[in-house]
């Protein structure tokens, strides 16, 4: 399975952050909620996950894991 870069879902949980805290400020406009969805979607593609929450997770375990590669060898 390709594992999507540290620094790619990093950039995906903040924007997913902002644009949560974003919504809890008042009424959530069409273009904000497209944009969570968006980003809800994307965070599900790139983690191999089904639920926002797992995604989340997922994106947050790989971001602290060691950098791509650095799995011991096989063999």
């Amino acid at each position: 399975m390709l594992l999507a870069h540290p620094a790619v879902l990093r950039d995906l949980v903040t924007r997913y952050e902002t644009l949560r805290a974003g919504a809890g400020t008042g009424p959530p406009t069409a273009q904000l909620l497209r944009q969570l969805d968006d980003v809800a979607y994307t965070l599900c593609v790139t983690t191999g996950t089904r639920s926002v929450d797992q995604a989340l997770a997922a994106a947050r375990e790989r971001m602290t894991a060691g950098p791509v590669g650095a799995e011991a060898p096989v063999g």
